[in-house]
């Protein structure tokens, strides 16, 4: 049992969110976006941790990869990346999407940041060949440089209508907590990493 227990690491961790809307809250009142409700959840588990929110709604893989170096200061332990979403929406080659989130990876393992890379689907609207290009990044891209996968950040909630706000989209309340109950095994696993 005590394998499963929060380690006593002797200080408080510092995990980053580097997102879109999903990450950022978008539409919810204060303190019930996402990252506040997983600092919640990972206290209530028995972390010491600070969970930084460093979305912002509307930005594509690029534009994340554009404030990498001050969304994830030095000193950041781990790193959720949820981001792709937009340029999925909007229709943009995948191989962006790829690029950019590929770089971000890169600049976390060269920093020793653990990682855990939220994956995202695409919508069936875009055709098969674009589904099957944009939903291979996230595997393809967790393979290669050795991070955990998260494989659909949005698991149990998109198409929903009870767990998402008007717009089809973002989740409200109730999915946020779907969310973070479902992502918080990989994310303390990711924690674990840091070891006692």
């Amino acid at each position: 049992m005590a394998l499963f227990a929060a380690p006593a690491v002797a200080r408080t961790l510092h995990l980053v969110a580097l997102g879109d809307s999903l990450t950022a809250g978008y539409g919810l009142p204060q303190g019930e976006g996402f990252t506040e409700v997983l600092g919640r959840a990972l206290k209530a588990k028995g972390w010491d941790v600070q969970v930084a929110n460093a979305g912002v709604s509307g930005e594509t893989a690029a534009d994340g990869l554009a404030r990498y170096d001050w969304s994830v200061p030095a000193g950041t332990d781990a790193l959720l990346v949820e981001l792709g979403a937009n340029d999925m929406l909007r229709g943009l080659p995948p191989e962006g999407a790829e690029a950019a989130l590929a770089e971000i990876l890169e600049r976390a393992k060269k920093a020793h940041v653990a990682t855990l890379l939220c994956g995202m689907l695409a919508a069936p609207n875009l055709g098969a060949d674009y589904q099957k290009k944009f939903d291979a990044i996230y595997p393809a891209l967790a393979k290669r440089y050795g991070v955990a996968l998260y494989p659909f950040f949005m698991d149990g909630v998109a198409g929903d209508p009870k767990l998402v706000q008007q717009d089809g989209e973002h989740p409200n309340r109730a999915g946020v907590e779907v969310v973070v109950a479902r992502v918080l095994p990989a994310v303390e696993a990711l924690l674990r990493q840091m070891g006692p």
